[in-house]
């Protein structure tokens, strides 16, 4: 291989990056680079503008006109880091979701468009040709084993919601020999969702892994009032260990203080154990249990309870 090779590639790769970019217009009304600060921001529970000057390897003065904009549009909100007061934490706001994701949408579609052109049968040979080149140039990083870091939060998008159902219908029978009548329960709590749910007070949640999804979570309103319930808290079994399930957990506790909500409940059961750690870490308290048969097991089911005005810890 020579230098000439690379630049050859490089100009070709370029180019396509270009249409999908500016072609279609891509990210219209914004630069390239804002719409990327727009990414980071809308997949990741909580974010310091140190953090993010650091990922996106952007110049500080950049980096400040960039929020300064985003703050004067009304995307974005600015307070003190929880980690360190000196520090600045930038949160988007709800404007600011609905525009991260109209631009994540825009990029899928644009992104499906070219990978339709591409013969089923080569899809493998392509992935796997971008794994190499990431893997060789990446050095170190490509190597490493997959980190906390690597997973990201977003909305779901088209296809994901399908996905949650049958990732519990799944997981739920191999993990703890349930049958369909759970998967029955979780489709009827999405389509209820999808159907009808007011974006300004309930959300879902997919954690992304180099690009697939790996967890999930809802939030939606409770009967009671100024109740939020969090609900379909899942973990692939190959990505436990990350810390994902306590930042699906958190990204539900800040959304429900931050939009109001006074307290967050929960139903699950004695089982599952792992979720229940994640629970109690976050302030949850047991309020109720009680035994019962569902989705043809014999179980102990329980109710949990978070003070959203209570000070965290």
């Amino acid at each position: 291989m020579t230098v000439q090779d690379i630049r050859a590639f490089n100009r070709f790769y370029t180019n396509v990056i270009g249409a999908l970019d500016y072609g279609r217009r891509l990210y219209a009304p914004y630069t390239l680079t804002e719409a990327r600060v727009l990414y980071e921001l809308a997949h990741s529970a909580r974010t310091d503008a140190a953090d993010l000057r650091a990922e996106l390897h952007l110049d500080a003065g950049y980096l400040s006109r960039i929020l300064n904009r985003f703050e004067k549009d009304g995307l974005i909100e600015r307070g003190p880091s929880e980690r360190d007061p000196r520090r600045s934490r930038i949160t988007l706001t709800a404007p600011g979701r609905e525009a991260a994701g109209l631009l994540d949408e825009r990029a899928r579609e644009t992104v499906g468009a070219l990978l339709a052109t591409v013969p089923p049968e080569d899809r493998p040979r392509l992935a796997e040709a971008m794994r190499t080149v990431r893997t060789i140039l990446g050095g170190d990083r490509a190597a490493r084993p997959e980190a906390p870091q690597d997973v990201v939060l977003r909305d779901p998008g088209p296809g994901d919601l399908g996905w949650i159902v049958q990732r519990n219908g799944a997981l739920y029978a191999a993990e703890f020999g349930w049958n369909t009548d759970y998967e029955g329960l979780v489709a009827r709590i999405v389509a209820d969702f999808a159907e009808d749910h007011d974006p300004h007070l309930e959300r879902a949640w997919i954690a992304e892994l180099e690009g697939r999804p790996v967890g999930c979570v809802m939030c939606v309103r409770d009967e009671a009032p100024g109740t939020a319930r969090l609900r379909l808290l899942l973990v692939e079994p190959d990505a436990r260990g990350l810390g994902i399930g306590d930042r699906l957990v958190t990204a539900v506790v800040d959304f429900t203080r931050g939009v109001g909500y006074r307290d967050l409940v929960l139903w699950t059961n004695d089982v599952l154990t792992a979720a229940r750690g994640i629970y109690q870490r976050h302030g949850f308290v047991l309020v109720a249990e009680k035994p019962h048969r569902s989705f043809g097991k014999d179980l102990v089911g329980q109710d949990w309870r978070l003070d959203l005005r209570a000070t965290p810890e």
